[in-house]
Parts: C-alpha cells; sequence; structure tokens
C-alpha cells in the first residue's frame, strides 16, 4: 500500500497540472474574441477581409493537426505544451501590434497551429492521465477549457470596458497564461506517447475502424457545436422573434449549461459509466433540440438550448477517452485524426447550416441535428468499449 501511495500523489498532481493546461488553452483562444474589433478598426479592413484573416486562424490548426501525432511522439506532450505555451504568450501581443493585414494574416496562422498543437497534445496527456487514474477524468479536464474561455472572453471584455488598451489587456492574459504554465510544469509527462509496437500517423490512424467511427461522430457532434456558436442568435431571432439585442442569450446559456455539466461530468460517468452517460447526453440533447425546433415560443426554446448543452457537455470527453484508448493506435496519433475531423466539422459545419437554411429553413438545419443525437444513443455501447483503455 505504501508503494502505491506515491504513484496515487504523482497522478493527482498530473491531473491539477493537466487542468492547468486546458484552462490555458481556453483562456488564451477566447481572449482573442473581444479584440476582434478593435483589429478591424486598426486595420481599416471590411468585413469580407476580416472573414479572410479569420480564416487563417482554421487554416493554422488545420495546417498542423496531421503532424500533431508524430510530433506528440517524437518529443512527448510536456515539451510539446510548453513551446505552445510559450508561443501563445509571444503571437497574442503581436497581433494587437499587426500593422498591416499580411503581418496580421502570419499571426493569425501561426495563433491557430499553436492551438491545434495544444489542443492534440492536452487531450494526449490527459488521456494517460485518465488512464493511470484508472477513473473518469476528460469531462472535467473539458470543464476547465470551459471555465478559460469564461475567464479570457470575459476577462478581456471587463479590462476593456475598465478603460485599459488592447495590449494592456492581452499582456494580463499572457501573464496568467505564464502563472498557469509554470505551475503546471513540474507535472507534465516528459515520456513519448507511443508505445512500442504503435507506429504510422494521423492519416493512417483514420484508416484504423474504430478510429474513423469515432472521427465521424465527432464531425457531426462539433458541427452541432458550431451551430449553436453561429446561428443560435440567428435562429432566435429570425425564427422565435426575439429582439437582436437579447437574441444571443441562447448561446449565453448554451455555454453556461456544457461548464457546468463538464465540471460534474466525472462523478456523473464514475457513478453510471460511459455507455449510459453517452446515451442520456444524447437522449437530453435530442429532447432538446426538439423543444428548439417543435414549439414557437422564445422562452421554450431557451429550455430547449440548456438541456442541448446539459446533453452534449460530457459526449465530447467520453470520445476522445475512447479514441485515445483504440487498440493499436498510439493515442497522439488517434487523437490527431479525431480532432482533425472535428474541426472539419466545427469549421464547415456553419456553412453547411447556412446552405440548409438557405434551401429549406434554419428550423429544418437544427432538427437535423437530433438525428445526429439518437446515432450517438444507438453507438453508445460500441464507443464505451474502449473508454478505459
Amino acid at each position: 500500500m505504501n508503494a502505491a501511495c506515491p504513484s496515487i500523489a504523482a497522478n493527482r498532481l498530473q491531473q491539477r497540472a493537466t487542468r492547468h493546461i486546458f484552462f490555458v488553452a481556453g483562456l488564451g483562444m477566447a481572449s482573442w474574441a473581444p479584440l476582434i474589433p478593435f483589429v478591424k478598426t486598426h486595420l481599416g479592413i471590411d468585413e469580407g477581409t476580416l472573414g479572410l484573416l479569420l480564416f487563417c486562424i482554421a487554416a493554422g490548426s488545420m495546417l498542423v493537426m496531421p503532424l500533431a501525432g508524430r510530433a506528440i511522439a517524437r518529443f512527448g506532450c510536456k515539451r510539446l505544451i510548453l513551446s505552445c505555451a510559450a508561443i501563445f504568450c509571444l503571437v497574442l501581443p503581436l497581433m494587437m501590434l499587426a500593422g498591416s493585414v499580411w503581418g496580421m494574416a502570419a499571426a493569425l496562422l501561426v495563433f491557430g497551429a499553436v492551438n491545434g498543437l495544444l489542443d492534440v497534445s492536452m487531450n494526449a496527456q490527459a488521456v494517460i492521465v485518465e488512464r493511470e487514474s484508472g477513473q473518469a477524468r476528460m469531462s472535467g479536464f473539458h470543464g476547465f477549457y470551459s471555465i478559460g474561455s469564461v475567464a479570457g472572453a470575459g476577462g478581456v471584455t471587463l479590462l476593456l470596458w475598465a478603460g485599459l488598451t488592447p495590449l494592456q489587456a492581452i499582456g494580463l492574459i499572457v501573464l496568467l497564461i505564464a502563472l498557469f504554465t509554470l505551475a503546471a510544469r513540474g507535472h507534465l509527462l516528459a515520456r513519448r506517447v507511443a508505445e512500442s509496437g504503435e507506429s504510422g500517423g494521423t492519416l493512417q490512424a483514420l484508416a484504423h475502424p474504430g478510429v474513423m467511427f469515432i472521427a465521424v461522430l465527432c464531425f457531426f457532434v462539433f458541427m452541432i457545436e458550431g451551430a449553436m456558436l453561429d446561428w443560435s442568435a440567428v435562429f432566435l431571432h429570425t425564427e422565435r422573434g426575439l429582439d437582436k439585442s437579447h437574441a444571443g442569450v441562447g448561446f449565453t446559456l448554451y455555454a453556461i449549461a456544457v461548464a457546468v455539466c463538464r465540471l460534474y461530468g466525472d462523478r456523473l460517468v464514475n457513478a453510471h459509466g460511459r455507455q449510459r452517460m453517452l446515451m442520456l447526453g444524447g437522449a437530453c440533447a435530442s429532447l432538446g433540440l426538439l423543444l428548439v425546433v417543435a414549439v414557437d415560443l422564445p422562452g421554450v426554446a431557451l429550455l430547449g438550448f440548456v438541456l442541448t448543452g446539459v446533453g452534449l457537455s460530457n459526449i465530447v470527453p467520453i470520445l476522445f477517452t475512447a479514441a485515445g484508448n483504440q487498440p493499436g493506435v498510439a493515442s497522439g496519433f488517434a487523437l490527431s485524426a479525431v480532432t482533425l475531423i472535428g474541426y472539419t466539422g466545427l469549421l464547415s459545419g456553419p456553412a453547411l447550416i447556412g446552405v440548409v437554411a438557405r434551401h429549406w429553413s434554419l428550423t429544418a438545419a437544427f432538427a437535423a441535428g437530433i438525428v445526429i443525437m439518437l446515432l450517438i444513443c444507438a453507438s453508445a455501447r460500441r464507443i464505451a468499449r474502449h473508454g478505459t483503455g
């Protein structure tokens, strides 16, 4: 028993370090959002040019993700996570100082690439730490990403409201990133993720039936998350008659539901199992989306967004755990593949929903999410088989 205690204590410290890094990732990414209007004004660009600049973030992430698994296998999680945090601290102020469109495009490409690499490497660390703990931990880790997102977007907004310049506000965010990273530094995993006998790469991982199956599910789940972000306010205004100034409350309630439920998700997974949680989550999200599309009342639609957030909150963490524990595939490669496909859904989903809304209706586009959630329910047993490694 005494021999086991140091291992348990070390794992707890690794869990804390992993939460810190998830918080850093959410903080760094979300702190950019309130600064977009300032960048638009500073550069003197129109909406079209701004849209192209914002696409640079997606392009940077998508370019680096196929390489993330091999980088993790070669260098290990710790070196990559620390490098990403350091580059975050450099590129965020540079984004505020860029004086040309091309300079901003380059900074956003780096910003997106760092975010993509950090996303994969921190999830690879999380899979190993969770596996060695013997209990579900992934939902809590992702919950700290949500907390970081709220702190990043809300903190920068408050600092700007208090009269700080964008550069001063982002400087304080950089200080927080540095402090949390230094606190986590000693307990990040230095060893490589790939185990002996496991080789290949991200594209080879997608050839694995289990990884590909989970990647496809992530594509659709991320597509719904993208719809919540980009289309919920539009839906509430155009389909349910909510005033423009209040339409954003739908996504706010959804985001709060996701964050809170992820913080309690591990307890529920440990108590009820991953299969049951996937089925309950899919059913809850299906009910939420059904209320959104079937009842022509703004209050009911808002309740529907809350239930959708509750249902979706723990599905992605469980999918990531299952992907990182597929037999015969290194965690880094599997997570790189699943994250790549998931981000494709997140980025392309809002555009696909726009096409459906144009030819049918926005209500029909949201109704398609019900089918996706029922598919999650039907797939729960297969996914949960590899939930613990």
